[in-house]
């Protein structure tokens, strides 16, 4: 999503320059590539976003599982972009 006159927002919530935007997306792109970065994309996807928590979860556990969630779904989506640019 383009704002008039400010930038590009990007997954994250912020406004950045196309460049800087485009980058950033690389820079993940490239940083998860190597065999090495898919296996660590892995592990932190198997411990966070695959990970399933009982009934029993207190909130402030799954406000923490949530954000590592996010974190790593944030990974993801800038990967898929940086390989688009």
């Amino acid at each position: 999503m383009k704002t008039p006159q400010q930038g590009r927002l990007g997954p994250d919530g912020v406004i950045r320059t196309p460049d800087q935007e485009d980058k950033l997306n690389k820079l993940f792109a490239a940083t998860f590539s190597s065999e090495a970065g898919k296996e660590v994309l892995r592990h932190l996807r198997q411990i966070t976003i695959e990970s399933v928590s009982g009934p029993n979860i207190g909130g402030n556990e799954l406000f923490h599982r949530e954000g590592q969630r996010y974190i790593v779904g944030l990974i993801e989506q800038r990967i898929g972009r940086g390989h688009n640019v």
